[in-house]
């Protein structure tokens, strides 16, 4: 038993963490878009780190269950619905065999991730579950999810401890202008010192050419000292290219393995899930950080994602405040007890 697809939404695929360790054979990675929502969601039922969830875009799917199981979903603000009734995002969610669930639009944000507890029953393909559309490799068939597709589930759903506990502050992705942090480089030195500033100072705003392979962005024209173009050298995530037309382009989790245009910077890990989150029409500002700062705010993450399972494996209020409160009946009766003094039989 499983999901079925009645709405297949904009753009629903299969993701993981991605298909790492295969560049050098021209395989993209691929993977999630926004990596911070995508460990929220499995970390609000307990999966494991790396499992498989439903990425969706703008639009998100309509879903059957053919089975019981336990739901989270994180990213944008969409509005979903179980059975015609909201339900909340970054939660834990019981679902039942035969309920609906109506996912809906993006009204911030625009990536969106389902994590179900029961697992999804794909075929690992090198190393991931990961779909790969280009390719047709990983995930569902090797495409977007289609309606009346059908995924099984490869395990039984399973009990969640404190499960009032498991919700978590929703990320906010409303803003109108966000800063992106960057590390300059690797081809810093192929830019006019008026092309670096303009990069850094000016506003970008990000164009309807934005999908899993990368964001196209409009603004000022940033200036090169020569060509554009350089030896191909491999593409990270996050790197920013600028062809001779001066228009920053953002290689994301479909990019291709290596590329030819020069580099002016990379986005750092912390803030991609902002970066990719900006819908066209978004604006954007680069903001350059140290990469020991880079790597301070990576751990500073960690950290948080810490708290965040500590806070959902603890009770929460709800469960706490009548938990005390039988303790002080129970302690309040004993007490009675000693002090009453009981008539014998007569």
């Amino acid at each position: 038993m499983g999901i079925l697809f009645e709405k297949s939404g904009l753009f629903t695929t299969v993701q993981d963490l991605g298909r790492t360790g295969y560049q050098k054979s021209g395989f993209s990675v691929s993977g999630v878009m926004d990596r911070r929502s995508f460990m929220i969601a499995n970390l609000l039922v307990d999966n494991p780190e790396n499992e498989a969830v439903i990425e969706f875009s703008m639009v998100g799917p309509t879903i059957r269950f053919t089975s019981d199981t336990i739901i989270a979903m994180t990213g944008g603000k969409f509005s979903p619905k179980l059975n015609g009734k909201p339900i909340h995002m970054y939660a834990a969610v019981y679902v039942h065999k035969g309920d609906l669930l109506e996912i809906g639009f993006a009204e911030t944000g625009c990536w969106g991730y389902l994590a179900i507890s029961s697992r999804l029953d794909v075929k690992n393909v090198m190393g991931s579950r990961s779909t790969n559309t280009k390719c047709s490799v990983g995930g569902f068939h090797g495409r977007k999810i289609e309606k009346n597709d059908q995924i099984w589930f490869r395990a039984k759903k399973r009990y969640l401890p404190y499960f009032l506990s498991r919700h978590l502050e929703p990320d906010d992705f409303g803003k109108e202008e966000v800063d992106i942090r960057v590390v300059m480089g690797p081809q810093e030195d192929a830019f006019t010192k008026k092309g670096i500033k303009t990069f850094l100072t000016e506003e970008y705003t990000v164009t309807a050419d934005a999908d899993r392979m990368g964001y196209r962005l409009e603004g000022p024209h940033i200036a090169h000292k020569g060509s554009a173009d350089i030896i191909s050298d491999g593409i990270p995530f996050g790197a920013i290219q600028v062809p001779s037309h001066g228009k920053p382009i953002i290689m994301l989790a479909d990019r291709q393995t290596t590329g030819g245009y020069t580099k002016i910077a990379t986005v750092i890990g912390v803030d991609i899930p902002k970066l990719v989150q900006r819908k066209p029409g978004n604006k954007i500002r680069f903001y350059p950080v140290s990469v020991k700062t880079a790597q301070e705010l990576y751990r500073q993450e960690i950290k948080e994602f810490d708290e965040m399972r500590n806070k959902i494996h603890h009770p929460c209020k709800e469960v706490l405040d009548p938990r005390l409160t039988a303790k002080r009946l129970a302690k309040l009766f004993d007490k009675e007890k000693e002090t009453m003094e009981v008539e014998p039989w007569i």
